[in-house]
């Protein structure tokens, strides 16, 4: 069975399983397991070791910040005025096929500008060069969303439901949860708030998942499982 269709059969049975307490620690696994494929999917491949042939820029000035929209947005032509780096700019869909990089000097910073090429809905699931163009996006500071005034406004939707099923988060801080893998001890589990959404043995059943035995975890906000995931997976 593939990735793909591991993902697809999780999200069917997630989908079909009611949210209660009964079924919480079973959804909670499901979440780990749907997150752990969903970055064997976009990760690079060994071979390549990076995401792709002219995807992989080396990381220039203060911050990174990527475009990312639907084909034939103005990603390019925003990208020229910006910076007056080059991009090639058509009316035909995927003229962009590799990251641009480009820099905006702001200030005396300097600030690296990504021209990415356009995700199409079902990205998250590796359609189009969405693997490569998530795995760039992961390392950006800013995501900056292009979008074509005359196009229906559900497109913004679609675009941020692609990024946050991979774990970018947009407008979110991260989960105030200090976490530290250790080789012996167990679990320590500490919080210095009410927790509602999660207890120790949850947080173990999600470790478990990830094959984790030990571990010192210390809870700063009312966190959720998906708050617990994307801090092991490393999310932004």
């Amino acid at each position: 069975m593939s990735t793909y269709d591991k993902i697809k059969e999780i999200e069917t049975e997630m989908a079909r399983t009611q949210k209660n307490k009964a079924t919480a620690y079973h959804l909670g696994t499901l979440k780990a397991k749907l997150a752990k494929l969903r970055r064997e999917l976009i990760a690079p491949s060994k071979s390549s070791g990076g995401p792709g042939e002219g995807f992989d820029v080396a990381g220039t000035g203060v911050a990174r910040v990527g475009f990312i929209g639907f084909p034939s947005v103005g990603k390019s032509t925003l990208m020229s005025k910006m910076t007056g780096t080059f991009s090639e700019v058509s009316e035909v869909e995927f003229t962009t096929l590799t990251t641009v990089p480009g820099v905006l000097n702001y200030r005396g910073a300097k600030i690296q500008i990504l021209d990415l090429p356009g995700i199409i809905e079902g990205a998250k699931d590796g359609k189009g060069r969405g693997r490569q163009v998530i795995a760039v996006a992961r390392t950006c500071s800013l995501i900056f969303l292009v979008l074509d005034v005359l196009k229906p406004l559900t497109h913004k939707a679609v675009i941020e439901k692609e990024l946050e099923s991979v774990g970018i988060r947009l407008n979110k801080q991260p989960p105030n949860i200090v976490f530290r893998k250790k080789e012996k001890g167990g679990i320590s589990m500490t919080s210095t708030v009410n927790l509602t959404h999660l207890d120790q043995d949850m947080v173990r059943t999600i470790l478990s998942e990830y094959r984790m035995t030990s571990a010192d975890i210390s809870f700063r906000c009312d966190a959720t499982v998906d708050d617990l995931i994307d801090v092991i997976e490393g999310n932004r």
